[in-house]
Formats: structure tokens, C-alpha cells, sequence
């Protein structure tokens, strides 16, 4: 079984705290455990780091890495690329990697808020969906072409299904 290294910025957890009572850092470890089982990553250290910015700093963050001038909800930044964590479990026998570490994930609470209300989904939801979000990116994953889009969007769905944010009734 994976031993999971998350740093969380504590303005997450705090913020879920007081908005919906609720501490999400077992949700991050599942959303992460599900995730690396589905692209079978076992028995493997893995490390990502999960933080929050405003509406000005992840603006900023998105022009400058992403070239897109204007702020976004969340931004995945993988230390591999699909192909590589797609190998990776090969990898992983071959080289005898102590650590992997997958990238970071950068949240947006201003967005967050927005696309809660926008959305009628709820904060909760929301913060555990743009983690969710993340780490698949971060796991290679993508939505630029249908197919992927509908892969991504499966496991989302079962992720958030798992802890019990899932699919939201209009």
C-alpha cells in the first residue's frame, strides 16, 4: 500500500473547517489512495503538496506558467508526464524509486466560492473536486480530448462518489 506525504496548506483544512465542519484530510488521503490504484501505483512513497491562493495570485500564476490571462479555479503542475506515470509501475521495479512525487495543486478559494454558488454544489463539494481534479492531472490524466475527458471525468466521479460528495441533482 502507498505511504502518502501530503503538504496541505493549513488554510484549506481550516477553511473547510469552519465552512462546513468537516476535515478533509482523510478525504485528500483517499481521493490520492483511489486515484494511484487506479493507474496502479502500489506500494510506492508518494508526495504532493496541495496550497491555496487569491483570484490575483493564481492569475498571475496562470499567465506566467500557462500563458492564459485570466484566473482559473485550479492548477495542476505534474513532475511527470502521462507517459511517464503511465510506466511508471515498470519503472518502479526497474529503479526502485523511494519517493514519487507527483507535483503540486494550486486552489483558488475565490473560485472556489464562485463556482459553489454558481454550480449549486456546495463548498465541500467543491474544494474536494478541484483536489480531485488536480491529483488526476497530476496523474496524467487530461479532458483536452473527448475520450480522455470522459476517463477523467469516470474516475472523478468515482472518487468523489467514494467520500461521499458525488454526483449533485439540480
Amino acid at each position: 500500500m502507498n505511504n502518502i506525504n501530503i503538504d496541505l496548506d493549513e488554510v484549506l483544512v481550516e477553511y473547510i473547517k469552519e465552512k462546513c465542519d468537516r476535515d478533509i484530510t482523510l478525504d485528500i488521503d483517499t481521493i490520492v489512495k483511489m486515484a494511484l490504484y487506479e493507474k496502479q501505483i502500489e506500494n510506492q512513497n508518494v508526495s504532493i503538496s496541495i496550497s491555496a491562493v487569491d483570484k490575483e495570485k493564481i492569475h498571475k500564476i496562470n499567465k506566467e506558467y500557462r500563458n492564459v490571462d485570466r484566473p482559473t479555479d485550479v492548477l495542476s503542475f505534474p513532475i511527470f508526464s502521462r507517459d511517464e506515470i503511465n510506466s511508471f509501475s515498470t519503472l518502479e521495479d526497474e529503479k526502485k524509486v523511494r519517493e514519487l512525487e507527483l507535483g503540486d495543486i494550486i486552489i483558488c478559494v475565490d473560485i472556489l466560492e464562485e463556482h459553489a454558488i454558481e454550480y449549486k454544489t456546495g463548498i465541500l463539494r467543491e474544494m474536494l473536486y478541484m483536489i480531485t481534479h488536480g491529483v488526476c492531472h497530476l496523474l496524467g490524466y487530461d479532458h483536452e480530448v473527448e475520450e480522455e475527458k470522459k476517463e477523467m471525468r469516470a474516475l472523478e466521479e468515482k472518487i468523489l462518489n467514494k467520500i461521499g460528495v458525488g454526483q449533485i441533482n439540480e
